[in-house]
C-alpha cells in the first residue's frame, strides 16, 4: 500500500503542475491543461474543482466541462514587483500569473542607502494599491531585484553598482521594510524570468542587461541557473584584455568597461554634459556618429562575449534588454557569435531585443514572487 505521504505529496505536486501551466498561459481549456501537464483528464477536473473552491482560479463559457476555460482569478490576491536600477527604481503590481496590472518608475540617487530605497518603494507600493482600490492584505508577497551579485544567503557583494546596499542581507531588511515575504535575485536573472515565462517553449537561454553595467541571466534546461554560490552570469566581468581599462570591478580589460553604458556615456561627456545612459541610444538614431560608433564598438565587445557563453552553454536564445538594446548592439552580437562562437553554432544561435523593453526586471520580480505564494492543498 502507498504510504499517506506519499498520496499526498503526490497530489500536491499534480496542482503545482496545473498552477504553473496556468501562469504560463492566460486562459486554457481544460483539455489543454491535461495534455501539456501530462494528467489524465479527470485528475485535472478534479483540481480545477479544488482551485475554484479555494478561489484561486475561475472558469467560463459554456456547453459543459469540455467547453470551458480556466485562468487563474483576478480575485485570488496580487504579488509585488520591485526593480532597483542604477539610477531608477521600478514598482509593478500583477496578479497571481505575474502579469503586470499597473507600475511605476521614479529617478534614484545611485548612492542612495539601502533604507531609503526601501522606503520608497514601500511608498509607491501603497500609491499603486490605492490606484487599484486595494488593499496591502490582498498582496501576498513580493519579488526584489538588484544589479548587484547577490550569494546564497542574499547578501550584496562588493560588485554592486549601488554601494548603499553593499554587505546588506537584502531579504531580511527588504521583507523586513514591506511587511511582506520578499524574494531578492539579481536584476539579469529576473530578466530571464520573464523571457522565459515569454518563451516557455525553450529550454536554455541567456538575457542580457546592458544598461549602466552589463548583467546576464542564465536559464539551463528550463531552470534559473545560480551557480554553486550564486553568483552565475557575470558576464559583464570576463576579461577581454588583461591590459585594457580599469573596470569598476578593480580588474582590467573587462566586457563591462568596453561595453557598459556608464563608461560608453563617458566617453562623450565633454560635448554632452548631462548626458545619460537610457540617451545613448535615442543619440544614435538621430544620427550622431559617435553615439553610433560607441554602440557598435559595445555591440562587437558583446559578441565576443556571448561567443565565449554560446561555447559554454549553447543557448538557444540570447535576449537582449536594459537601456542599450537596440538594433545596432544586437547587430554586433551576432557578428561576434558569426566570427568567434565554434563553426556553426553562431548562426543556429537565435539574437534578439527584448519584447519588455526596459520591464523584463520588474515582470521577472512579479515571478519570483509567485515562489513565495503559498498554494491552497
Amino acid at each position: 500500500m502507498r504510504p499517506t505521504g506519499s498520496t499526498s505529496a503526490l497530489r500536491s505536486a499534480n496542482l503545482a503542475r496545473v498552477v504553473s501551466v496556468l501562469r504560463t498561459d492566460s486562459e486554457l481549456s481544460q483539455a489543454e491543461i491535461a495534455r501539456r501537464t501530462e494528467l489524465a483528464p479527470a485528475t485535472v477536473s478534479n483540481i480545477v474543482r479544488q482551485l475554484v473552491a479555494t478561489g484561486l482560479v475561475e472558469t467560463a463559457g459554456s456547453g459543459g466541462r469540455a467547453g470551458l476555460t480556466v485562468s487563474i482569478a483576478r480575485g485570488a490576491g496580487l504579488v509585488a514587483g520591485i526593480d532597483f536600477g542604477h539610477s531608477h527604481l521600478e514598482v509593478a503590481l500583477g496578479d497571481l500569473a505575474a502579469r503586470p496590472l499597473i507600475t511605476t518608475r521614479r529617478q534614484l540617487d545611485n548612492d542612495h542607502a539601502y533604507g531609503d530605497g526601501l522606503a520608497l518603494a514601500d511608498e509607491l507600493l501603497d500609491s499603486l494599491l490605492a490606484e487599484l482600490g486595494e488593499h496591502r492584505s490582498n498582496v501576498h508577497a513580493a519579488g526584489l531585484g538588484l544589479p548587484a551579485p547577490i550569494t546564497k544567503d542574499g547578501r550584496i557583494t562588493a560588485g554592486s553598482i549601488l554601494p548603499g546596499w553593499v554587505g546588506v542581507a537584502a531579504p531580511d531588511v527588504a521583507s523586513k521594510a514591506l511587511d511582506l515575504p520578499t524574494l531578492v535575485d539579481n536584476d539579469a536573472n529576473l530578466g530571464a524570468l520573464a523571457e522565459h515565462s515569454d518563451h516557455p517553449e525553450v529550454s536554455t537561454l541567456a538575457y542580457l542587461k546592458v544598461s549602466s553595467g552589463i548583467g546576464c541571466g542564465l536559464v539551463l534546461d528550463g531552470n534559473l541557473y545560480r551557480g554553486g554560490l550564486g553568483t552565475a552570469g557575470e558576464l559583464g566581468h570576463i576579461t577581454l584584455d588583461e591590459t585594457g581599462p580599469l573596470c569598476r570591478c578593480g580588474s582590467r580589460g573587462c566586457l563591462e568597461a568596453y561595453a557598459g553604458g556608464t563608461g560608453l556615456v563617458d566617453q562623450l561627456h565633454s560635448r554632452i554634459p548631462g548626458l545619460a545612459v537610457h540617451d545613448l541610444v535615442d543619440l544614435a538614431d538621430s544620427g550622431d556618429a559617435g553615439a553610433r560608433r560607441l554602440l557598435e564598438d559595445a555591440g562587437r565587445a558583446l559578441g565576443q562575449g556571448s561567443a565565449i557563453l554560446a561555447n559554454l552553454l549553447s543557448p538557444e536564445l540570447i535576449v537582449v534588454g536594459g537601456d542599450l538594446a537596440c538594433s545596432i548592439v544586437v547587430d554586433g552580437i551576432r557578428d561576434g557569435l558569426r566570427r568567434h562562437a565554434v563553426d556553426g553554432l553562431g548562426g543556429e544561435i537565435s539574437v534578439r531585443v527584448s519584447e519588455r523593453g526596459d520591464q523584463a526586471s520588474v515582470v521577472g520580480a512579479l515571478v519570483t514572487a509567485l515562489d513565495a505564494v503559498a498554494l491552497p492543498l
